[in-house]
């Protein structure tokens, strides 16, 4: 005989799955065979940045705080498209292979101790190759800035389409999908594992890591590094891993708030350049980096086994 709680875990897995049959992601679209799959986003007009207290709540430490602030309001024009999933290694495979372009050997790889990141760059790493096993439907990572726009300006060619980088805002905004919570499913931690690729139980286990909700996901993903794109729930807007997965190079530069950002949504281009923004999280990070309104850097130069790309188009 099942006891109770066996009974009740079985509801709620037929509620998990029906509630996921409901969910209707909009259609997609591509400009060619080897393209990644596009969705149009409906324009709109939301906050960008983060509330007062959502850093001290997520623990963000306090010498990283404030750069989300001070949240603005920001409209996005309609005719803008963003791909559904971030670019896979096969879609980067096939730009390589039309163009020759052969990002450079070394990739900087994170150590995630749980209480600590150390991040080591390896002259091994490549995007063929971040020191884990990737299949084709995997988000590619250790690609630069550089190659993002590289990638985009290939896509441009070969469609007549006008292909490029997001912006901080039409990315946020997309990642928010018309909510205002930390995350598109809301503030829960425990609930990230049904909508992205974590710092989760699984990884810590793996790795050997601390366990403390201040340092992992307090759920299980099935997925130590990279997973492949749509095995997570998408947001309103049909998009699958705004968090988590893979950071997303985004065009702006960096600045160290919101001071001055464009409230059209256009990319911020004045500022420490050599250093661009990425958005969205990774596989590896601690839960309070995997936020919507959460902004970090990377050098434009530099390849990282975490990060990765997503592109818009222009109508």
């Amino acid at each position: 005989m099942l006891k109770c709680s066996s009974l009740a875990s079985i509801f709620l897995m037929l509620l998990f799955a029906g509630d996921a049959a409901a969910q209707v992601s909009p259609p997609g679209f591509r400009d060619c065979s080897h393209c990644p799959e596009m969705v149009a986003l409906p324009a709109g007009t939301f906050t960008m940045g983060v509330p007062a207290g959502e850093e001290a709540l997520e623990g963000v430490p306090v010498t990283m705080r404030g750069r989300s602030e001070p949240a603005l309001r920001v409209t996005i024009a309609s005719g803008l498209a963003m791909s559904r999933s971030a670019v896979t290694v096969g879609e980067f495979a096939a730009f390589v292979a039309a163009t020759g372009h052969a990002p450079k050997a070394g990739c900087w790889a994170v150590s995630n101790t749980g209480a600590t990141y150390e991040y080591l760059e390896s002259p091994t790493l490549n995007w063929r190759n971040p020191g884990f096993r990737q299949k084709g439907d995997h988000p590619v990572v250790c690609v630069s800035w550089n190659d993002a726009q590289a990638y985009a300006r290939w896509l441009t060619e070969t469609t007549g389409k006008p292909y490029r980088l997001p912006s901080e805002a039409e990315w946020e905004f997309a990642a928010r999908a018309g909510t205002t919570t930390s995350r598109y499913w809301g503030d829960s931690r425990a609930a990230a594992c049904a909508y992205g690729n974590v710092a989760d139980l699984t990884l810590a286990e793996a790795r050997q890591l601390d366990r403390r909700p201040q340092f992992t996901f307090r759920c299980n993903d099935r997925h130590v590094y990279t997973a492949p794109i749509g095995s997570f729930r998408p947001n309103a807007f049909g998009l699958h891993d705004m968090l988590g997965n893979a950071w997303q190079w985004v065009e702006d530069c960096v600045n160290p708030d919101l001071h001055g950002q464009p409230a059209n949504g256009a990319p911020r281009l004045t500022g420490d350049c050599a250093n661009r923004s990425m958005r969205g999280g990774s596989w590896s990070h601690l839960p309070w980096y995997v936020r919507a309104g959460n902004r970090v850097q990377g050098t434009g130069t530099d390849r990282y086994n975490f990060a990765g790309i997503r592109v818009v188009r222009d109508r």
